[in-house]
């Protein structure tokens, strides 16, 4: 069920904002004539590049025979990291990452050299024929044995506010606790691939499924010896990204033009799903403490966090994604007197990297862990608790990070959804349900979201667009953002639509290039339309001028009050044609076109002292889960949900639903389903469809139900919207927390169960017996 809350939207063309426009592929990625980069006409001299991969977690390379390799049928060339020319690290910030294993095999699967044959099948038979011999050595797979050894990717960080330790000696009430939180495959549809087409000289074109088409064209350019502007990087849509995109499509990109380079000619690289699986990092695990102190209504005066992230062998993102964890480690909640701290843990693992949340998720479930143990200790309904230690006047405004929160919108939306989900009536109901039903017991929760909006790297809130009208009235954009299914292109359309006042079928928004917009950030950290949006807007706004003053010189009157509406021109009485304006103004020599530039005003963070304002705004949604699960094998299922979510003055509430929904979803089977293994010799064994368990159809909620909550963003966003793409992922935690509401009834709900994420039938059945057992 889909429930939009009216917004009070303005009357707008077709095309416009606050409209629900379809996606701008949708039938083309129906029908399947949607073109991805495995799906380009092929260049007449395409050979196909593989790589082969090292069969042990840690140890010394002593020797490689490729002869087989280079006699195998169809092979062309192949490379180790002696035949790289360029730089052989391609680390995104800090070194550590080379682009083929160099003496030290740093995780099981590593690639250790590069093969090209003359068709796909031929080049991945080829490299399985390779003889690596390494020496091993006892790999370091354990995060409280890294920690011990004192093995970090980069130094630790801590934020405080108040005085810790004291306020916690003089707390009442005072709880320990612990949680694992596993990590997560990207599993995107479409997976790794690039294609190195060389041009004249040392020229170079990369078509590549990426999220950072700029940091693919350095990276190139680095590993070539070449200057930037001889590498051009294509991005016209992914197959989905969810941040294993954002850097680690590079290092196909790199070796397939390495590989062109020396061969002149075109070079795919596609990864099997089952390599691509394996020489691919993932969302973090995290292994993490708390110790919080409470008054004896549940109130908290002291907490501690440690973030404990396994990293895997180098920084990749890790740093910023440790970070983004210790910031929100509070969610919605006043921590008073608090100590947060981040490691950041190097093991003999793939380098893991970005995902949807960007280590949020891995700091927002410590704040509800602590409130459902705050609840189970002091024999209260977890959201009474949870109201209780909400940001506000009767507890605080300033985060452990020292960032004022202002314009909280959590106790609103709480009482609102508590309303309209039915709330207390429906946990009046399980409890009675729980009571008469021996094996199927119900759980009930509701939890929050308070998701911080910017990059942490400062340098990174940045955008370019470029806008071009043509002598018909039509309009091209180009922008730094990347489509990975998102719905990003199609709300800049309708932003440069609304902002002309023609329909979105007179916009044309182009694939993200690098030699059309410089210099651009990664369409991550939910940015992707706040930055691109205002960039597009800017360049659409220097056009619109040059227009306005040359109909009002024209006409000889002021250019007041002059708008873009119907496909026209209004100034005062005054209209024109937008064509015939458009037309007017080429012969009249007025340029039609602009490049547009934004950049995030107010933020600024001193890591040094661990405080400042990193974020512009926060986004906010609340959501209800209701669950089922039976007592004797574990399994559960989720019965329904109900979300209220802020995404602002929403520029498309169809494509803002369907983000919130399917953020939701991917939540739920990091939290429930989703398991990678690793055996102890380091190798993923979670690494294909029939190991590794995401959300089918048949595990979804039997009703889920979404409103968006109607308040335009405070701060200057794009039409005051907010952003949506990483917020509506953390809602799912009210599902990890409904499971352990039912597990908790076995034993009165005065038993916390220790419940490790992701919460699998097995690992509900350990807490299920775990409870009885605390019970008896």
């Amino acid at each position: 069920m889909r429930k939009l809350i009216d917004q009070n939207l303005t009357t707008t063309p077709k095309g416009a904002v606050n409209q629900s426009v379809p996606h701008e592929s949708a039938i083309r990625q129906v029908t399947g004539l949607a073109r991805y980069v495995d799906d380009m006409p092929h260049p007449s001299d395409l050979c196909y590049a593989a790589v082969g991969l090292s069969q042990a977690a840690a140890g010394q390379l002593s020797q490689i025979d490729l002869e087989a390799v280079r006699s195998s049928t169809g092979v062309i060339d192949v490379i180790t990291v002696d035949d790289i020319t360029g730089h052989r690290d391609i680390a995104p910030v800090f070194d550590g990452d080379p682009i083929l294993a160099e003496q030290e095999i740093k995780f099981y699967g590593q690639p250790v050299f590069a093969v090209l044959a003359d068709t796909h099948q031929h080049a991945w038979q080829a490299a399985n024929k390779a003889q690596i011999n390494i020496i091993p050595q006892p790999p370091l797979l354990d995060v409280d044995a890294a920690l011990e050894q004192e093995s970090f990717v980069r130094p630790s960080h801590r934020m405080q506010q108040g005085d810790f330790c004291t306020a916690f000696e003089g707390a009442p009430i005072k709880i320990d606790g612990e949680l694992n939180i596993g990590g997560q495959e990207h599993m995107y549809l479409e997976g790794q691939v690039s294609l190195a087409v060389p041009g004249e000289e040392d020229r170079m074109t990369i078509y590549t499924s990426s999220q950072h088409p700029s940091e693919v064209q350095k990276l190139v350019a680095e590993v070539l010896g070449v200057k930037l502007h001889r590498v051009t990087v294509d991005m016209r849509r992914m197959g989905g990204g969810f941040g294993g995109k954002e850097t680690q499509a590079a290092q196909w990109a790199c070796l397939a033009a390495v590989l062109a380079h020396r061969n002149r000619r075109a070079v795919k690289m596609r990864l099997p799903r089952e390599i691509d699986m394996v020489v691919t990092g993932k969302r973090h695990p995290f292994e993490n403490r708390y110790s919080v102190g409470v008054d004896e209504i549940g109130k908290i005066l002291a907490a501690q966090v440690e973030v404990r992230g396994n990293c895997g062998h180098s920084a990749d993102l890790s740093d910023a994604i440790v970070d983004r964890a210790m910031f929100h480690v509070d969610n919605g909640y006043y921590l008073a007197a608090c100590d947060v701290v981040g490691h950041r843990l190097k093991t003999h693992c793939v380098s893991h990297t970005a995902f949807r949340g960007f280590g949020g998720p891995q700091g927002m479930i410590m704040a509800e862990a602590m409130m459902d143990a705050i609840a189970r200790k002091t024999g209260q309904d977890p959201l009474t608790v949870r109201k209780l230690n909400l940001y506000g006047p009767d507890t605080g405004t300033t985060t452990q990070y020292g960032m004022q929160i202002e314009n909280n919108l959590l106790p609103d939306m709480i009482a609102r959804l508590e309303h309209s989900s039915q709330y207390w009536q429906r946990r009046e109901a399980i409890r009675q349900y729980n009571q008469t039903s021996p094996i199927i017991k119900k759980g009930l929760a509701m939890t929050p979201v308070k998701f911080g909006i910017s990059f942490t790297a400062k340098h990174l809130n940045q955008a370019g667009a470029l806008v071009h009208i043509y002598t018909d009235g039509s309009i091209q954009v180009n922008h730094g953002g990347t489509e990975m299914g998102q719905g990003l292109h199609t709300k800049i359309a309708q932003i440069v639509a609304n902002e002309f006042g023609v329909a979105i079928d007179d916009v044309e928004v182009t694939a993200t290039r690098t030699d059309k917009v410089p210099n651009t950030s990664p369409t991550a950290a939910s940015s992707g339309t706040d930055l691109n949006g205002k960039a597009a807007q800017n360049a659409c706004l220097a056009i619109k001028q040059r227009l306005i003053e040359y109909y009002a010189g024209q006409l000889g009157v002021a250019p007041d009050n002059a708008r873009f509406s119907e496909r026209k021109l209004f100034i005062g009485e005054h209209s024109i044609d937008f064509v015939q304006l458009v037309q007017d103004a080429y012969m009249a020599r007025v340029s039609l076109s602009s490049s547009g530039f934004y950049r995030t005003p107010k933020i600024h963070y001193d890591r040094a002292s661990g405080n400042g304002r990193p974020f512009f705004y926060f986004a906010y949604g609340v959501a209800v889960s209701e669950v089922s699960i039976d007592i004797l094998t574990g399994e559960y299922r989720v019965n329904e949900v109900d979300i209220l979510h802020d995404v602002g003055t929403s520029l498309n509430p169809a494509i803002d639903i369907g983000q919130i929904e399917g953020g939701f979803i991917q939540g739920m089977g990091w939290l429930t389903s989703e398991e990678l293994l690793w055996n102890n010799e380091g190798r993923l064994i979670s690494n294909n469809m029939a190991t590794y368990k995401i959300p089918a159809i048949g595990d979804t909620p039997e009703r889920i139900s979404v409103e968006l909550y109607p308040r335009p963003n405070d701060e200057d966003s794009i039409y005051h919207s907010k952003a949506v793409g990483e917020p509506p992922f953390m809602l799912a935690i009210s599902v990890w927390c409904a499971l352990k509401d039912a597990i908790s009834s076995l034993a009165g709900y005065r038993v916390d169960p220790q419940l490790h994420a992701p919460a699998t039938p097995e690992k509900v059945l350990s807490a299920i017996q775990q409870v009885v057992k605390e019970a008896v």
